[in-house]
């Protein structure tokens, strides 16, 4: 019975063979944008308006210039586009309980928070703040040769400087770690030696890549009636209009500079001490070493003179003794540190330089105007 309802039922229709997918070639214009294997050289880094504000207002808010987060965004034809970024917390004492687990739970908490809203979650760097231009520090280079190692452009660091924008300025500077120091990072070597090999100082430990800042239309209407000339104080006929009066005047750039100079000349001053304390400790170190060494190479001649002595009385020589296990000299010191302290007074004392030009002509301007300092 079920044989003859099968055979009166239609056979079947065969299936249609599936079409062979067909792929749409990328564009010319996108084949360059589109950089899988991290090819194409960074040669800008480009802040969103937004980004600006985030990282001036930490800044300002932070307690001390230790103020750093991440930057988020896309890489596309060389354009490092950074359209978002996040404050990470900072340690402000030894008793503060900030600690670096803490910290990195934090961040993947914002990532997987951004990500769920569908926000720019792609970490391409992070920011520091600094004062008077100086941001040669440990933690800085530590973080960024982490970033160079596992982000896929490298990353970035852009610096910016509170001091500057303090005085109506707004500074900000992208770096990254140049290939012959993270070639002597990621070995660990910062001899003497290594550093005159690959011709390492200061100077070279960072490469500058050039920042620009983005702002959209609604941005720029709002600065540009921001800046315009108004009352300076909303009433309440303006707030119930929604008229916005522009900014008041600012006097900042009546001051003489006096205090920036002092402080810019104490900084110099703590930066040349800590330098000669780190020139101390590394002379010490290498006083050491020359003993030690001296101590191996006696022992070590006056083991083959007692040998020499033994086969000419015929006796058979004493076995060499393996000198590293009898005298243990230690490695010679890292140099890492110094080049660090001297970025440091050299950027303080580039700072004071600027700073000082200008207070000396705004003395001069106000001794010429009747007021005698």
């Amino acid at each position: 019975m079920a044989a003859a309802l099968a055979a009166s039922l239609p056979a079947p229709a065969s299936a249609p063979a599936p079409a062979a997918p067909t792929y749409e070639a990328i564009p010319p214009s996108m084949s360059t944008a589109i950089d899988i294997e991290a090819e194409i050289p960074l040669t800008c880094v480009q802040l969103d308006a937004m980004v600006v504000t985030k990282i001036v207002q930490h800044g300002r808010e932070a307690p001390s210039a230790s103020a750093h987060g991440l930057l988020l965004g896309l890489d596309l034809d060389g354009i490092l586009e950074v359209s978002n970024s996040f404050p990470l917390p900072s340690q402000t004492s030894e008793e503060d309980d900030k600690s670096p687990k803490s910290i990195a739970r934090y961040q993947a908490s914002m990532l997987r928070s951004l990500k769920e809203v569908q926000g720019d979650d792609n970490v391409v760097g992070f920011y520091q703040a600094t004062t008077l231009g100086a941001f040669f520090d440990r933690t800085l280079v530590d973080t960024q040769a982490i970033h160079q190692e596992r982000l896929r452009h490298g990353g970035v660091v852009v610096v910016h400087d509170v001091s500057q924008t303090a005085r109506g300025n707004a500074s900000f500077r992208g770096f990254r770690l140049t290939s012959s120091f993270m070639d002597a990072y990621k070995k660990g070597n910062f001899s003497s030696s290594s550093l005159m090999a690959r011709r390492l100082k200061f100077s070279s430990i960072l490469e500058e890549i050039p920042v620009r800042v983005r702002t959209n239309a609604l941005a720029s209407a709002f600065l540009e009636r921001l800046v315009a000339p108004g009352l300076g104080a909303y009433t309440t006929r303006q707030l119930a209009e929604g008229e916005m009066p522009g900014l008041g005047g600012s006097f900042s750039v009546l001051g003489l500079g006096q205090s920036g100079v002092s402080r810019s000349l104490e900084l110099v001053s703590e930066a040349i001490d800590s330098y000669r304390t780190e020139d101390g400790n590394v002379a010490y170190l290498t006083r050491q070493i020359t003993r030690e060494k001296l101590r191996a190479e006696t022992y070590v001649a006056k083991r083959k003179e007692e040998n020499v002595q033994r086969v000419a009385q015929g006796l058979s020589p004493l076995p060499e003794e393996d000198v590293s296990r009898l005298f243990k000299v230690p490695g010679e010191p890292s140099r890492l540190e110094s080049m660090l302290l001297l970025g440091q007074v050299d950027a303080y004392a580039k700072s004071m330089e600027s700073l000082a030009g200008i207070a000396l002509v705004n003395m001069y301007g106000a001794r010429g105007g009747g007021v005698y300092l």
